[in-house]
């Protein structure tokens, strides 16, 4: 029966490859194997480009020190029971965004058969197989399906509003977290510094934008000036060097200038006055307020719309600008604690 700090020290050590990889570079055990996979995951899905998945990767390397997983886990009381099955149907949208769920299922003394998403099959098997090869037992506890899933015990499932309906309507009657689209928004006041609006192109450009953690609308004063922030966010106009960025950004400004949309932009990106959450690759949407209590009022009505909600701390429970990519371990998505659904699983 393998321990609780047996598998907390298997990730430890996966976390120390990791680390290796970016201390040493060439020098790594990791460096070669990884290098290819890199490679094959942006030829796979052109969104994964090499710096994205290294940032990725890059956090992951953070998160799984031994003391960051045994303080995270050092708040439940984790069972040592016969392991379930546990059912996880992974989103592609950015590199690795499964891993949380995966880490979750096997730390928690349970087994993962994964569904992967069409956009992310490289990156997650492989740092699995090192895993396994550190310790064996997550041979027995891991199984990635091409087929539909019929014998498990609890699911995870992560998609959009529309799946979710399939979601609830095949996994309904077992355990379930099932997660819908949901995006993050900035709240600005105009008096950010330069610095607070730079770290904002980090919520809104990293990855593209893909993530539901990536900003995709500013609630802004009415009588907010724009100057200010396209000028701190101007370095990120190298995003015009991805051919699937430039694609996307040309396409929605054509289709919003032959709508006769009223357009601000900067040559990167377009900003669109709209009251929709999920705003289209190259494009933020905005939206105006007359005072913040009645804004709270409102992203509070849209709590199961808003995944992250980003200020100088003027509304309640938000993040620092340029936070949203860095989740801590315990920033379950969508508020759920993946952990205690996990352990409680009968």
């Amino acid at each position: 029966m393998h321990t609780l700090q047996q598998r907390i020290q298997a990730f430890a050590t996966l976390g120390n490859m990791l680390n290796d990889f970016f201390l040493c570079g060439k020098q790594a055990s990791l460096y070669h194997d990884l290098e290819i996979v890199l490679q094959k995951a942006e030829q796979h899905n052109a969104w994964f480009n090499r710096e994205n998945c290294l940032f990725a990767l890059q956090h992951w390397t953070n998160l799984l020190e031994e003391e960051h997983l045994s303080k995270w886990l050092s708040t439940y009381s984790i069972k040592e029971k016969s392991p379930k099955q546990v059912a996880l149907i992974l989103a592609g949208n950015i590199p690795l965004v499964g891993f949380h769920d995966l880490l979750c299922v096997l730390l928690s003394g349970n087994k993962a058969i994964v569904k992967l998403s069409s956009h992310d099959e490289v990156l997650l098997p492989f740092l699995m197989e090192k895993l396994k090869a550190i310790n064996p037992i997550f041979a027995d506890l891991t199984h990635f399906s091409q087929e539909r899933i019929t014998d498990f015990d609890a699911v995870i499932a992560t998609g959009s509003n529309n799946t979710a309906r399939y979601f609830e309507y095949y996994f309904g009657k077992k355990p379930h977290i099932i997660r819908k689209n949901r995006n993050s928004v900035a709240v600005l006041t105009g008096e950010e510094t330069p610095e607070e609006l730079h770290n904002l192109g980090e919520d809104i450009f990293r990855y593209f934008g893909l993530g539901c953690r990536s900003v995709s609308k500013i609630f802004v004063p009415e009588t907010y000036n724009f100057n200010p922030f396209f000028e701190a966010i101007y370095s990120y106009h190298t995003l015009l060097q991805h051919q699937k960025y430039l694609n996307n950004y040309d396409y929605n400004k054509a289709v919003y200038l032959m709508s006769l949309f009223k357009l601000l932009e900067n040559g990167f990106l377009l900003l669109k006055e709209d009251q929709k959450y999920a705003s289209p690759i190259a494009t933020l949407f905005y939206e105006r307020y007359k005072n913040i209590s009645t804004l709270t009022q409102h992203l509070e009505a849209d709590k199961e719309q808003i995944q992250c909600i980003v200020s100088k701390g003027n509304i309640p429970h938000t993040i620092p600008f340029g936070q949203t990519q860095i989740p801590s371990l315990s920033d379950y998505a969508d508020g759920v604690d993946t952990m205690t659904f996990l352990n409680n699983i009968n």
